[in-house]
């Protein structure tokens, strides 16, 4: 198939690869950020044909992941409430709150629809003007300029009836959370949908402030080769640049129309990240302008969070631990019956671990 069987050639890859070990001297930690480049790693083998000396370590980047239990338990709430539609992703559906799921209310006959855009939750709302439709507004930056529009079509529309609960977040802020922790990160492979989106301007603090290299990365094999290469160049050269190998997609200035949506929609605001608490300027929240289509006013009473027990998402979320060393994983903790979210999503840390390794 053009434009993906050509990176996906065996010959370049291992040949990439030989690059690789020819340049690298030293022992290096690299984090990919997006949960697509982690399942694609590892799909494709990419650390079986690395040398030992270099080292991925997987990052929150996966947005069921990093959406903590509380914003759980409260769409939880929101769905027992009556005459209320959730509308909801799918991978969002199995993710355990203290308590429940929405699997489990869904089979306790909450009323709760799985969408495939947030146009599907319009469509819902206006074929059910006597329910109040809620969307679960998960995701990074590359989803939520699809929510933003969402909202003014409602706006325009006066459908009165469709609210969204934004658990929306922005990464560059949780990789500056991530310098500043107990990782040693010698390196970024930047995510390339969001970074379509954003562009790379605001990763320059990373190189600027910290000293550490980026790549914005495709996905397919070689992409992450190649940008492992950039990355392992910049290092043995001793230079922190934010360079761009997703040329094909991604520009330096970012996605303007996309971007002017969430402007014109959303605020940014502190947002709370499983397993790495509440990060400054990291999420996204409807303006006072759209409270009407904010699912937080209805104000619900919602159960006291809690993790369950012995679950270490937040340590894997942060590349603290692989998910081999949680006491949970393939034991307790199965995709069948999943204990935290890591072990959820497709593109969780833990879900790739029990699939390919």
């Amino acid at each position: 198939m053009k434009y993906i069987d050509e990176y996906r050639n065996k010959e370049i890859a291992q040949k990439i690869a030989r690059e690789i070990k020819t340049i690298s001297k030293k022992k290096v930690n690299l984090m990919e950020v997006c949960g697509t480049h982690t399942v694609s790693i590892f799909r494709n083998g990419i650390k079986n044909i690395l040398p030992k000396n270099v080292h991925l370590l997987s990052g929150p980047g996966c947005p069921v992941c990093v959406t903590p239990i509380q914003s759980i338990d409260e769409i939880i709430a929101l769905s027992r409430e009556k005459d209320f539609i959730i509308t909801t992703f799918g991978d969002m559906l199995r993710v355990p709150g203290s308590s429940s799921s929405l699997e489990k209310e869904k089979a306790n006959v909450s009323d709760i629809k799985i969408v495939y855009s947030t146009l599907d939750a319009i469509n819902i709302a206006r074929s059910h003007p006597n329910k109040n439709v809620v969307f679960m507004g998960a995701g990074f930056e590359t989803t939520s300029p699809t929510i933003a529009s969402a909202v003014l079509k409602a706006r325009k529309e006066e459908i009165k009836n469709f609210s969204v609960l934004s658990v929306a977040k922005i990464m560059p802020p949780a990789i500056k959370t991530l310098l500043d922790g107990e990782v040693n990160i010698d390196g970024f492979i930047c995510p390339g949908h969001v970074s379509a989106i954003i562009g790379s301007e605001p990763y320059h603090f990373i190189a600027n402030q910290y000293k550490v290299p980026c790549v914005i990365s495709g996905f397919e094999p070689l992409d992450i080769l190649q940008g492992i290469y950039m990355l392992i160049k910049q290092i043995e050269e001793r230079r922190a640049e934010i360079e761009i190998q997703y040329k094909r997609v991604v520009r330096p200035e970012g996605n303007k129309i996309a971007l002017k949506k969430l402007k014109e929609v959303f605020r940014i605001v502190d947002s709370n990240w499983r397993g790495m608490g509440i990060i400054a300027n990291s999420g996204l929240d409807l303006k006072e302008e759209f409270n009407e289509f904010n699912a937080r006013k209805f104000n619900i009473s919602v159960e006291e969070s809690k993790e369950f027990s012995g679950c270490r998402c937040g340590e894997v979320l942060k590349g603290l631990i692989t998910p081999i060393e949680c006491p949970l994983f393939k034991t307790v903790c199965t995709p069948e019956d999943p204990k935290g979210a890591c072990m959820v999503s497709s593109e969780g840390t833990c879900a790739a671990y029990y699939k390919y390794n």
